[in-house]
């Protein structure tokens, strides 16, 4: 009874303590839902916050084109594969969203992927994970693949869209377009970005801008059922169209694949370009990479056409002949000493490439021939070694190109001390790269003007198809003039014409004219020259059609395995030769059509009468040119049993006085078989046909007397003619000549043979 009032009291208390609990309770609940608010925040914000999910729209990366519009690189959807394994994900037994029969679903997805089914059913009974993935084997799945495993209804199996970079010519130009790969960013987010060539290069216009979607999802970040979404499209990448030609890269590729195969070089690099407007048409190297797999990337970095200098060997006489020809002081028929060469008393002495030479010989047979110290002799004697330093410049030889590909290298002009301003003029000493090689012989190419290489032609808004930069020719100098481009492509023609010329044969097109030069270079190596059979750089730089070049070409091969040094041309040829013929025919280059003409044998006309001789000649439809007034004929050129052509200039030389005919008109072999017969001293100048003589028509004639004759082209006649300009006098012919060996008429015939 003591104890019933307290425990009543304590009752009421409690009582009214929960009572003031419920109140409280009820008014901020009448609070809440009046308000909306807790704490001065709204709860329909904090709770669309918590729902909200963000995610970035990838844009589609721009497409790089070739110049017809054949895909090099393009964004094309993949899928990667993976497998739910927390059950929470499934709400509704009968329709499952996670792995229920483990073994069953390893079975099937090993007949579609590249994974045993024992490691697929490892992976998928793993504890404790949400979510599994299946490595390389289960990224890149096609869309066809992955409808193929949907067709399956595998519970659990989910694919991720994601996009990857095409490249649908595998190992095509790989350094120049370069590659892209997945890259991490500070705020976790993983996008494509370009590394190496022109994908890094054009990254920031290639990659466009990625958009944003704001949606309401469940914690697993799925749509919620009615959930708000707000879209922020994502901007594509623009589109490149690049000056690559499709077929004859992949002319260029197989070709170089070939010779890489066979002859196991160090390194090739070749270059394809077009002189008019200085487009690359193709580049290809070797090493090289497969930009999809990188298979092939750890052995070269570079892009070695323009990231790399080296000395280029003989194909820099192209350049000092140039500058011969332009300053009018190369004379192909003076003789020279070939063989041995010292600038001064104290410099060392350099050497032709065969350590001897050829004797005395014409300064076109030492083009013809590569001959070292032909050019040594040009640049110190002729040239003058600050005039030719000017050309270096004039071709673009000491800077970069500018062309529109990452890491452009220059080159290393080593012009300190007379010996190393000789060995620069042909192709030692000083490194140059073979982009810079290409811009300089566009010059000779192209009638006198150099042009800048490129490789991009335009960039197209992928979306607008608005061009939005094009590129047009830029000329980037005037080193030599138009005639003294041909002039050279002429002589560089008899390089592969003539017997004596280190690119005869082997560099000869069937059908297609072809002016160029070989190179041998050497390559330093600690304390030295290596000095192995192999250890050269062997390289051609050539174009065609010789009279009005198409595309122009260079080819170098690093270290082939070869016999000898003298086979090194080989592995160059078989690729400037197939890829050249192949890509002037692509381009429906007309090759020139051989006429055929009647062929004649000279007939003995030694000690018969001179009117019969002449009556026989005339017969056989033979222009004849009757040296001397006698009646016997007492020496003839052609000799007898030779093959003449109809038409062609016939000698006979009689008994009598002689006399000087009218050589307006003639060819230079034909000056030279008369100076032979007549016995005379001959000096020609010029190319083309005679335009003036020193010894006029019908004057008498002695043996061993001099005569010079001055040459110019149908073109100077023309022009002269048009212009009413005398004839180049002989007393300046004569001046000009002062100081050159004399010529007899045995050494002019063999001269005129090698011109022909």
């Amino acid at each position: 009874m003591r104890k019933q009032p307290n425990m009543n009291a304590g009752a009421a208390g409690l009582f009214i303590i929960f009572s003031l609990l419920f109140f409280v309770l009820i008014y901020r609940f009448v609070s809440i839902q009046w308000t909306g608010e807790v704490g001065g925040q709204a709860l329909a914000a904090r709770a669309e916050l918590k729902h909200t999910k963000e995610k970035e729209l990838d844009a589609r990366r721009g497409t790089i084109y070739d110049r017809t519009g054949e895909t090099i690189a393009e964004d094309t959807t993949s899928y990667t594969l993976a497998a739910i394994l927390n059950d929470s994900m499934t709400t509704d037994p009968k329709k499952p969203k996670h792995v229920v029969d483990p073994k069953k679903t390893a079975r099937e997805l090993s007949k579609f992927i590249d994974v045993s089914e024992a490691e697929i059913y490892k992976q998928l009974t793993k504890e404790g994970m949400f979510q599994v993935e299946f490595g390389k084997a289960g990224s890149d799945i096609s869309h066809d693949k992955k409808e193929q495993i949907e067709a399956l209804k595998l519970p659990g199996i989910i694919f991720m869209r994601d996009m990857k970079r095409f490249y649908p010519n595998g190992v095509f130009s790989s350094h120049v377009i370069g590659f892209v790969e997945k890259q991490e960013n500070e705020n976790g987010a993983v996008s494509s970005v370009g590394k190496l060539g022109l994908e890094q290069q054009l990254d920031t216009i290639l990659r466009g801008k990625p958009g944003i979607i704001h949606y309401q999802g469940d914690r697993w970040g799925f749509l919620l059922p009615d959930g708000k979404e707000q879209i922020k499209p994502a901007k594509d990448g623009k589109d490149v169209y690049l000056t690559l030609d499709k077929k004859i890269q992949t002319f260029l590729e197989d070709a170089i694949s070939k010779v890489d195969k066979e002859y196991k070089p160090k390194k090739i690099i070749a270059i394809v370009a077009d002189p008019k407007t200085g487009e690359i048409l193709a580049m290809a190297q070797r090493p090289t990479f497969h930009p999809k797999t990188r298979e092939g990337l750890e052995k070269s970095w570079y892009n070695e056409a323009i990231e790399t200098s080296f000395e280029p060997g003989s194909t820099m006489k192209i350049f000092t002949l140039a500058a011969a020809v332009q300053e009018n002081v190369f004379n192909g028929n003076a003789y020279y000493q070939s063989g041995r060469y010292k600038v001064t008393e104290n410099s060392a002495e350099i050497g032709d490439h065969n350590g001897h030479g050829w004797g005395s010989i014409t300064y076109l047979e030492g083009v013809q021939r590569s001959s070292n110290v032909a050019f040594a002799k040009i640049a110190a004697e002729q040239l003058g070694f600050d005039r030719y330093r000017e050309y270096l410049t004039k071709f673009g030889l000491d800077k970069p190109t500018g062309i529109d590909l990452p890491n452009e290298v220059s080159s290393k002009i080593v012009y300190t001390y007379p010996i190393d301003k000789i060995t620069t003029a042909y192709g030692q000493g000083t490194a140059i790269t073979p982009i810079q090689q290409i811009q300089a012989a566009i010059a000779v190419a192209n009638d006198g003007k150099m042009l800048k290489p490129h490789v991009i032609d335009r960039i197209v808004d992928s979306e607008t198809g608005k061009v939005i930069e094009d590129s047009q020719p830029e000329v980037t100098g005037e080193p030599i003039s138009a005639e003294t481009a041909k002039e050279v492509r002429e002589i560089l023609e008899t390089v592969i014409t003539s017997e004596k010329g280190t690119g005869h044969e082997r560099y000869q097109i069937d059908g297609y004219d072809v002016a160029g030069k070989t190179g041998t270079a050497e390559i330093s190596g600690s304390g030295g020259y290596l000095k192995g059979k192999q250890d050269y750089i062997f390289s051609f730089l050539g174009m065609a059609p010789t009279d009005d070049p198409e595309l122009i070409m260079y080819v170098a091969v690093q270290q082939p395995e070869v016999a000898t040094y003298f086979e090194g041309s080989k592995p160059v040829s078989e690729i400037f030769k197939p890829v050249m013929k192949s890509s002037l025919q692509y381009l429906n280059i007309e090759p020139v059509t051989q006429k055929e003409t009647a062929v004649s044998k000279m007939p003995d006309l030694l000690n018969t009468n001179v009117a019969n001789a002449q009556e026989k000649l005339k017969t056989s439809g033979f222009e004849i040119v009757t040296v001397g007034k006698g009646t016997n004929v007492t020496a003839q050129l052609p000799k007898k049993g030779a093959n003449i052509l109809a038409g062609e200039r016939v000698f006979i030389r009689t008994d009598g006085e002689l006399a000087v005919p009218d050589m307006r008109g003639w060819s230079r072999r034909d000056v030279m078989s008369f100076a032979k017969l007549a016995n005379l001293k001959l000096n020609v100048t010029g190319n083309g046909y005679v335009a003036e003589q020193s010894l006029p028509a019908d004057a008498a004639l002695a043996e061993g007397e001099y005569l010079i004759v001055h040459l110019e082209t149908p073109e100077q006649l023309n022009k002269a003619e048009k212009a009413g300009e005398p004839a180049k006098s002989t007393e300046a012919v004569e001046s000009n000549e002062a100081g050159q060996p004399d010529q007899t008429g045995e050494q002019a015939e063999t001269e005129g043979n090698v011109q022909d």
